[in-house]
């Protein structure tokens, strides 16, 4: 029911937008094939002392890029290959069309229209939203979107399911779908780690609606809504979660400015029908193990940054930013009869890019507390938080910034 309901309130905003007229458009037929290849050179500084093996470099990545136009339908496609991960996996990969000059559509896999996008962060890194899986996210579906003047814009979607898994996906004992993945997903808990129950939950129907006015030419401001299915194999039943965001994303002159804040609620019933805290998460063949995430929180980020230009033989242009997320939880741990809130998440990014030609390389200081990321321990941090001998979290202001140095070298063509 709830697909057939989504489905008719798609095509309903179809026929109801003004200029919906169908045409094919006036663009040439084309065919661009591209990609990237990206290295990593890493120093890391976490909770225990620095070794040898702190420091190194890695290959990133290398993808394909494809984008194509015959007959005025659209194809974009790219996939990645991870060295590092063991795995390879599509990040996107969609048939697009245009109704008017106003209304167009993407069909397949396509990012979800959810708060400043592409991206909410100005460095290599992402900010907390995409490691719960709300920036930069891809699932597989159909999106629409509209300008209904040269301010005002609408997109809506309909996502069937999470974006395909490559090789890594089936990672004991959190086997199932989306784990292997570019976006993080919601995955099954199959041991019961994080609610004493297995949960054989997925992510299965999700609808989002993305509002964004422009007040001046490079300044967007916006709402967001998410209304998310988990669905229990165990139950077989779903239980409906929601995100909400208001965001704000600008340039002003040689200055730009990113700002977000999030609530979200997960809903995820384990398999004997009690609401979770914590939900299992995962992507690149990596699942979050034994602490997961926060099935209900708030995300606060800012940041900023400024382009300046030089004439380095090279290098053009270079350009320092600061990014910072706070991730606050509604949550709690039972710890020998007692009852211990979820500890605060914080990001901190500071650093530059630098750009000479077709290379693109960040140069970022990566700090974090109660990070997946950023810690020892990959996977733990988003959930209860780091703990103590006794199994306790342990106050976020206890806890020391972890740091990774980190330097992303990437030529794209």
């Amino acid at each position: 029911m709830f697909l057939k309901y989504c489905l008719i309130l798609l095509l309903f905003i179809v026929m109801v937008m003004p200029g919906s007229k169908v045409f094919a458009g006036d663009d040439e037929d084309y065919l661009h094939v591209g990609g990237a290849i990206r290295y990593n050179v890493v120093s890391q500084h976490y909770e225990h002392s620095a070794s040898a093996t702190s420091h190194y470099a890695t290959w990133d990545t290398w993808r394909l890029n494809v984008s194509a136009m015959y007959s005025g339908v659209s194809l974009v496609f790219e996939y990645r290959f991870y060295p590092t991960f063991n795995t390879h996996f599509i990040k996107e990969g969609h048939l697009g069309y245009s109704f008017s000059d106003n209304l167009s559509m993407q069909l397949g896999v396509t990012q979800v229209p959810f708060g400043n996008i592409t991206y909410n962060s100005h460095s290599w890194w992402f900010m907390s939203g995409y490691y719960v899986g709300l920036e930069d996210d891809h699932n597989m579906g159909l999106k629409f979107d509209y300008d209904v003047n040269d301010r005002f814009n609408i997109m809506a979607a309909y996502f069937r399911q999470q974006d395909p898994a490559g090789p890594a996906h089936n990672v004991a004992p959190y086997a199932g779908p989306g784990a292997g993945t570019y976006s993080y997903n919601v995955i099954p808990d199959a041991d019961g780690e994080l609610s004493g129950s297995p949960a054989h939950i997925r992510e299965l129907n999700q609808l989002n609606v993305r509002l964004g006015y422009m007040l001046a030419p490079t300044f967007e401001v916006g709402v967001s809504g998410q209304l998310k299915g988990l669905y229990n194999s165990v139950l077989d039943d779903a239980e409906y979660g929601h995100a909400l965001a208001v965001h704000a994303d600008g340039t002003f002159g040689n200055w730009s400015t990113k700002v977000q804040f999030i609530n979200y609620d997960y809903a995820a019933r384990n398999d004997d029908g009690v609401m979770m805290d914590r939900v299992q998460m995962g992507a690149y063949g990596d699942p979050y193990y034994g602490d997961g995430v926060a099935a209900r929180a708030n995300i606060l980020s800012v940041g900023g940054g400024r382009s300046i230009d030089v004439d380095w033989g090279p290098i053009s242009n270079i350009m320092p930013y600061v990014d910072y997320a706070l991730m606050t939880k509604d949550g709690s741990l039972e710890v020998d009869g007692q009852m211990f809130d979820f500890e605060d998440s914080h990001m901190l990014v500071p650093g530059f890019l630098i750009t000479a030609g077709n290379i693109w390389t960040y140069v970022d200081f990566a700090l974090g507390k109660n990070h997946p990321w950023l810690t020892d321990n990959f996977g733990t941090g988003m959930g209860a938080g780091q703990l103590d001998e006794a199994g306790r979290p342990i106050p976020a202001e206890d806890l020391d910034w972890n740091l990774r140095f980190n330097i992303n070298i990437g030529y794209y063509f």
